[in-house]
């Protein structure tokens, strides 16, 4: 079941995995001979300076604030963080309406700067999105898109609530299974926690965590679900803003039934344009002559799913709803993602070989690509939207909002309309039907959002830079096709990492082209 909230890594050019490749072929003899020297005897470097602040958060104790310090030390997971980086865990109280009672324990990560120390900022923290999505795991993953702006931040990002190493979620069918069994498994193996994993509680980690970073202001990344979490946290505490990218935007404006409907009609429509290109420039189209052959050509494939999945390796199958997501997957890669979606279709209908799609099949999309044996992302995605969204939507309006989402698209209106169930038996009230984001008085944030994302779709962007108010918001438009545009539009990459680098925003109504110009 996809659900309510679009969840993923961002958006990639290539895999993670052809990344980490890439990078390793490009820095080769060099980088290897850096971590040699740093091992051998007699190497020294530019003693680093540590950074202090002397904002904490109002209201926590000291044992927490000016009384606790990060104690870094070599990462021992995931595999791919054993070398280069470090981790620690944070004290956080559990309820921040009662700072004196029970703490809970924050995993973090961190890549050290690599410039000079009198040209360091500070830390950027990064979300990558979900929810559900451990920052730990994917630090290591992603950390070629980011590596650029090392000569000037210490790269952090973190386990948040529920997630991963942070009091993880647990609605397995037992307590040790990280899978997702439904509500009652939440609530069995997890009620002390759930109340206390929604986004304003992770936003106030944040703070503690800019503290205890040395940074009197919070520099943040935010993709996706981030950009809800660093809008959160600019709500919050608007005097605390430093440089905030929030990328890919999830819309503020709309509650978690009326982003499904938007999120069907945008997928459908990248899907459309992704058939007229199929059909005018690939040879052999498995969508036919255009958006309408394509609709009718899905819809009897899903229905074949249905009657009986296709094998898709390793014993598993491929049916009609995994169908759907996978497309959505690959339209999330942007045109990187056409040409391969076209031969995995081609495969499918052609050979009833379910592998090519299987691989971006999983409802969780590129989330579970780092996955560990703590890896509760379902558990965590669906317990994190339950406590921020109230919606508890009776039957007769589930009916309809279902009926509804169908209608809007005819190759994902299906699969997506299941996301109308996901709170409807959760055992706690959840906090708002929309988050609050209005951040006056807060330095400028910088909002990207791209014309063709099938995910978050562009008009959530520009509804979160009126949102966070005049003078706060600063909207960046990309014409591109996928779901983010950083690094993989140029232009969009030195706006943004110019902004972080001088503070220096662009103009308004700046527009980068890419594909869809």
């Amino acid at each position: 079941m996809r659900d309510a909230y679009p969840i993923g890594n961002r958006r990639l050019g290539l895999s993670a995995g052809a990344l980490i490749i890439a990078g390793v072929l490009l820095v080769g003899i060099g980088a290897v001979g850096a971590w040699l020297k740093r091992d051998a005897p007699g190497w020294s470097a530019e003693p680093r300076t540590e950074f202090t602040a002397h904002n904490p958060p109002a209201g926590l104790p000291t044992a927490l604030t000016t009384g606790q310090h990060l104690h870094w030390s070599r990462c021992t997971s995931p595999p791919t963080a054993r070398t280069g980086y470090d981790c620690a865990t944070m004290k956080a109280p559990l309820d921040y309406r009662k700072p004196d009672g029970r703490t809970i324990d924050v995993a973090l990560i961190r890549r050290k700067a690599t410039g000079p120390n009198a040209q360091r900022i500070g830390s950027l923290v990064l979300n990558f999105g979900g929810p559900g999505v451990s920052g730990v795991s994917e630090l290591p993953e992603l950390l070629n898109q980011y590596k650029p702006l090392l000569d000037r931040y210490d790269l952090v990002s973190f386990d948040p609530r529920g997630v991963g190493a942070t009091i993880p979620v647990r609605c397995g069918k037992t307590a040790d299974d990280t899978g997702y069994d439904g509500a009652r498994a939440c609530s069995e193996h997890s009620a002390a926690l759930l109340p206390y994993v929604g986004t304003s509680h992770t936003a106030r980690d944040l703070d503690l965590m800019r503290y205890l970073l040395g940074d009197e202001r919070l520099h943040y990344f935010g993709v996706s679900y981030g950009t809800t979490l660093g809008a959160v946290y600019a709500h919050l505490y608007p005097s605390h803003v430093g440089r905030l990218v929030l990328e890919a935007p999830v819309d503020p404006a709309k509650d978690r039934d009326e982003k499904l409907v938007s999120q069907v009609k945008a997928v459908q429509a990248a899907f459309d344009r992704f058939a007229a290109h199929c059909a005018a420039r690939i040879r052999h189209c498995p969508t036919g002559d255009g958006p309408a052959e394509a609709a009718r050509r899905m819809a009897s494939l899903a229905d074949r799913l249905e009657k009986k999945p296709a094998p898709a390796g390793g014993g598993n199958k491929l049916d009609a709803d995994d169908l759907a997501y996978a497309v959505s997957n690959y339209l999330d890669l942007g045109t990187d993602g056409w040409s391969p979606l076209a031969k995995a279709l081609t495969a499918l209908i052609d050979h009833n070989d379910g592998r090519p799609l299987s691989k971006n099949a999983d409802d969780m999309g590129s989330a579970d690509d780092a996955a560990t044996p703590r890896d509760n992302s379902r558990a965590a995605q669906t317990a994190i939207i339950c406590a921020d969204s109230s919606l508890r939507p009776d039957f007769e309006r589930l009916d309809r909002d279902e009926a509804r989402i169908k209608a809007a698209s005819p190759v994902f209106g299906a699969a997506w309309s299941t996301g109308v169930y996901l709170c409807y038996d959760w055992p706690f009230d959840g906090e708002r039907a929309r988050p609050q984001v209005n951040a006056d008085g807060a330095a400028p944030v910088l909002v990207v959002g791209g014309t063709g994302d099938p995910t978050t779709p562009y008009p959530g962007a520009r509804n979160m830079a009126r949102a966070l108010g005049d003078g706060v918001g600063v909207l960046l438009t990309a014409e591109e096709e996928g779901h983010g545009t950083y690094p993989q539009n140029r232009c969009v990459t030195d706006t943004v990492d110019r902004y972080l680098r001088t503070g220096r925003v662009p103009a308004p109504g700046t527009v980068c082209r890419g594909s869809m110009s």
